[in-house]
């Protein structure tokens, strides 16, 4: 349910101040009152409003110096100036001045309704703005249009958890491996859910530096510190309505997650260097690449704000896990990037290859590997020698422990029919090599992977493959 929203009446005159006030009840507002435009201008600067409606002409500070003086202090509170017929040319300077609206009196609910509306619509519509001029808006309505691309049976679980939770306000910790995808589960949710036409605002929590994290997600306001030369509003006020996803939340300073475990619990948050409290209606989505237990007993993550953020927890599966998705991916990164559909994307080699790497990079290493392969193939068929080499060397090294576990490690073994298979003897010469050059660096990989020229990832893929100990 939305927040009730709170909206100031200025007016010198009881009578309308009263009508102001039945008014703004009828129309299911929450209604605070002033009798003239410095008491309004002291109830701005210590409460939470919504948006002020003021009469033009009162007493001490009229409407339109009212107007000037809170655009000094906040800049983004719509205001509606109420004027009588033949005040037209100042309720424009008013407008000019930032009034988001104005009315004339007599007026009836309906216009009031009307230009409460419009003007709460108009800052809700600056603010996305705002936020999607500072992101990647293509790459983020892709995403989130395209949806989670697998058919494998852990994608096909996890699809089916998100069908379930989307459409609650629960909050949800996403796990996983770097570059598995958590931040598009989180879009999934979002878009699956009630709030999908209201904001998504994601925020890395490891990408913003410590000293700034808090002014990034509460706001300030304006002297909060030095520099701070205008209020700002923050990444909770933005997702209201909407969905506020914090990435590597175990990231975030322990200080900090005090006052995210308060927002979370009562639905209030606090400016930097304000004291008003903010009423939000926001769902919050987390995400950690940890073990969240062990960030717990490693002081990384507060154990109440792990419970509070473990209502529903999703683990997305790594690359390595998810079969046949490796083609389904690979195939869907390349359409992106090649437009021409008449040729073949792919050639079942390189497909191979693909499907008999690890990924410890997941689908973000994929991607990476894929954008390579298509440029060195000029943007046509991607073919196996269009592969990073540790990927090509992963699949020799397949072909070879296939040998290995059949019993055909050499011409010895198995006589003359074999005695002159190549691969079979360059994976015996390469098992010496590495056994070799283990030896002579007293069992240290990294220098032994050195000494052989590859990297020491390749060096324990070939390690297990041939069962070195």
């Amino acid at each position: 349910m939305d927040k009730q929203k709170i909206i100031l009446a200025v007016d010198d005159e009881p009578h309308m101040l009263r009508l102001l006030e039945i008014s703004l009840k009828q129309a299911g507002y929450k209604p605070v009152l002033a009798r003239d435009g410095k008491e309004a201008l002291d109830i701005v600067k210590n409460q939470t409003i919504d948006l002020v409606v003021s009469d033009l002409h009162m007493p001490i500070m009229n409407g339109l110096d009212l107007l000037k003086h809170i655009r000094l202090e906040i800049e983004s509170l719509p205001f509606v100036m109420v004027t009588a017929m033949g005040e037209i040319k100042t309720a424009v300077e008013a407008m000019k001045a930032g009034a988001a609206d104005y009315i004339l009196r007599p007026f009836d609910l309906e216009t009031l309704e009307l230009a409460i509306a419009k003007a709460l619509s108009v800052k809700r519509l600056t603010l996305e703005n705002t936020y999607l001029k500072s992101v990647n808006v293509a790459e983020f309505k892709d995403s989130s249009q395209s949806g989670l691309i697998g058919q494998s049976a852990p994608m096909l679980a996890l699809k089916q958890l998100i069908v379930q939770v989307a459409p609650e306000k629960a909050t949800v910790l996403i796990t996983g491996e770097t570059g598995t995808g958590k931040e598009l589960v989180a879009k999934e949710i979002h878009q699956s859910s009630g709030r999908k036409n209201s904001l998504f605002v994601a925020v890395n929590c490891a990408a913003i530096p410590a000293e700034m994290l808090e002014s990034e997600l509460f706001g300030h306001e304006k002297g909060a510190f030095t520099g701070a030369v205008k209020e700002r509003i923050g990444k909770f006020e933005l997702a209201d309505g909407g969905t506020l996803f914090l990435d590597e939340i175990t990231e975030m300073p322990i200080h900090l997650q005090a006052k995210l475990l308060r927002a979370l619990q009562e639905g209030v948050i606090e400016k930097l260097g304000g004291n008003k409290q903010i009423h939000l209606d926001i769902r919050l989505l987390a995400a950690t690449n940890r073990d969240p237990l062990q960030a717990v007993k490693a002081g990384k993550l507060r154990e109440d704000l792990y419970y509070r953020l473990n209502v529903f927890q999703l683990s997305v599966p790594p690359l390595r896990e998810r079969g046949q998705d490796v083609r389904l991916l690979a195939q869907y990164f390349l359409a992106k990037l090649i437009n021409n559909n008449a040729i073949e994307l792919m050639s079942e080699d390189a497909i191979a290859q693909l499907q008999s790497y690890d990924w410890p990079g997941n689908v973000r290493e994929l991607e990476n590997v894929i954008e390579r392969a298509t440029i060195l193939s000029s943007r046509q068929t991607v073919k196996r020698q269009h592969l990073p080499a540790d990927i090509q060397q992963n699949g020799i090294q397949t072909s070879h422990l296939s040998a290995v576990e059949t019993g055909l490690e050499g011409a010895t073994v198995l006589g003359s029919r074999t005695s002159f298979s190549i691969p079979i003897m360059i994976a015996k010469i390469e098992k010496d090599m590495i056994c070799a050059a283990l030896e002579f660096t007293q069992g240290n990989k990294s220098k032994a992977a050195k000494l052989l020229e590859i990297s020491e990832r390749s060096l324990w893929n070939k390690l297990d493959a041939y069962k070195l100990k």
